[in-house]
């Protein structure tokens, strides 16, 4: 697998040792191995003793680790000079040095491999100084993280949970309700189906009675959808037919054959059909019939309902799914819409400007619900209740355009440049991290070769997120964004 090694003036060409001087260079190239590995092969595994720091030379690598019992990819990348492996080798022995993931070639790969040992003993003698603030970064910075990226994921946590419980109360509570509802019908169905029943009527009566309930239930398919007056009015005109044929309590049984599209020329079959003595409890037993089916509707739909829930946190959290696939977008957006409905207020309006001829996209589909979630979220913010949310996709080029827009009073100029920096928001204190829109950036640019960018004006602000549609492929704009901090220089693939 040992395919020689680089010459200095080869090493050169690497951000990584561009700078270094001619006896560095030359160490390097005496103690690197330039190694192949062929596709599908390990070049490191998570957990193994930490022997090698990597540099990728060509093809296309991917970068796992165990999570629950599960691998997940987290990176995939074919950009020349990344490294990964023994990446904190400068510590020497004052960290556990063990492969931190598992990183495998997609494609034939070439890698340079260091000797991490050796390397870290040269390393902190050419950068005595860069060593230990290497160090004080590496401390700092994950003690700073665990807990501000605790307390965003407990923030993002809090506002899905709120949303989706919102949402999964009315239906769960309908249900209930309606439930409560058909245990009282039934029993009172059996009642008068006893009463109609004990020999007094004739057998072809109530088979009529029987015909009669199939051709009330079957109409409740095609039943009108009346305004609240049409109803009332309905309601009045039925009341005055059940007043004529002495019926008690009219109003109950108008409230339940109206809304069910019966009307009197309905409770006219019924009249003909039985002796006037038995004609109130042949239409209370009808409706019991009716309204049991109204409520068995009503609860199919409100189990619908939670189901269709439950498939959008799923589809919102890719429960169950690889993490790199081809996605579709318009799923995952209309997934954060539902998770974030309970947020959605009344005075917001919500337009979908999809194009359905936008392709599945390469990408890590719960990752870009994240951006959704953050940009989606700070739109609703902007507008304070009023306003309209616009979601809009396209085909742009040789990249899929998702533009998440609002109408709120827009993002200073001063500010625009700003908005992706770590830690800077424009919320009051208390109200916001400054993390959404930098790990929203760090998501589309660094993980998926993409381009995000903002355009605002006020009543016109705009984030316009560009992901390529191929494997790979890099947005060309992606550089150019004038709202964007430029890119880091290419680091570690971990």
């Amino acid at each position: 697998m040992t395919a020689g090694t680089l010459t200095p003036a080869e090493l050169r060409e690497l951000f990584l040792f561009a700078d270094l001087d001619d006896e560095q260079l030359a160490w390097v190239s005496g103690a690197g191995d330039v190694v192949d590995y062929p596709a599908g092969s390990e070049v490191s595994v998570e957990g193994a003793p930490a022997e090698c720091f990597h540099v990728l030379l060509e093809g296309t690598m991917t970068m796992s680790r165990r999570v629950g019992g599960d691998e997940v990819e987290t990176v995939r990348t074919s950009e020349r000079g990344v490294y990964s492996g023994a990446v904190q080798f400068y510590f020497g022995d004052q960290i556990s040095q063990n492969y931190a993931a598992t990183v495998r070639a997609v494609t034939d790969c070439r890698f340079l491999a260091l000797p991490a040992e050796e390397f870290a003993v040269v390393f902190r003698r050419w950068y005595p100084m860069a060593v230990h603030l290497l160090q004080g970064l590496f401390i700092g910075t994950r003690n700073s993280n665990e807990l501000v990226g605790q307390r965003e994921r407990l923030l993002a946590l809090g506002k899905l949970t709120a949303g989706l419980t919102h949402e999964l109360n009315n239906p769960a509570t309908a249900a209930a309700r309606a439930a409560a509802a058909l245990q009282d019908r039934f029993a009172g169905m059996r009642h008068k189906l006893a009463m109609l029943g004990d020999g007094r009527i004739d057998g072809r009566v109530l088979q009529a009675l029987t015909e009669l309930q199939e051709t009330f239930v079957a109409g409740l398919a095609t039943a009108e959808q009346l305004s609240a007056l049409e109803r009332s009015d309905r309601e009045d005109d039925l009341g005055g037919w059940l007043e004529d044929h002495e019926v008690t309590q009219p109003w109950e049984l108008a409230a339940v054959f109206v809304p069910a599209g019966l009307g009197s020329a309905d409770l006219d079959k019924v009249a003909d059909a039985i002796e006037p003595g038995f004609l109130e409890p042949a239409l209370r037993w009808l409706a019991y019939t009716v309204e049991t089916e109204m409520l068995m509707a009503e609860i199919r739909e409100s189990t619908a309902r939670i189901s269709s829930l439950v498939d959008a946190a799923k589809q919102y959290s890719q429960m169950d799914r690889s993490p790199h696939q081809d996605t579709d977008l318009h799923a995952g957006l209309d997934a954060t819409l539902v998770m974030l409905s309970a947020k959605i207020a009344p005075g917001i309006a919500v337009v979908k400007d999809y194009d359905h001829s936008l392709p599945l996209v390469p990408a890590y589909a719960a990752e870009l619900n994240q951006v959704w979630t953050n940009l989606i979220h700070n739109a609703l913010d902007a507008m304070a209740g009023d306003g309209t949310l616009t979601l809009r996709t396209a085909v742009d080029g040789d990249c899929a355009l998702i533009e998440i827009g609002d109408t709120g009073p827009g993002i200073p100029a001063e500010l625009r440049r700003r908005v992706f920096e770590p830690f800077f928001t424009t919320k009051p204190v208390g109200s916001g991290t400054g993390l959404g829109l930098d790990v929203s950036w760090r998501i589309v640019v660094n993980r998926h070769g993409g381009d995000l960018r903002v355009h605002s004006r006020p009543g016109d602000t705009r984030f316009q997120v560009r992901l390529p549609l191929t494997e790979g492929a890099v947005s060309a704009g992606a550089a150019a964004s004038p709202a964007a901090p430029a890119p880091p220089v290419p680091g570690p693939a971990a």
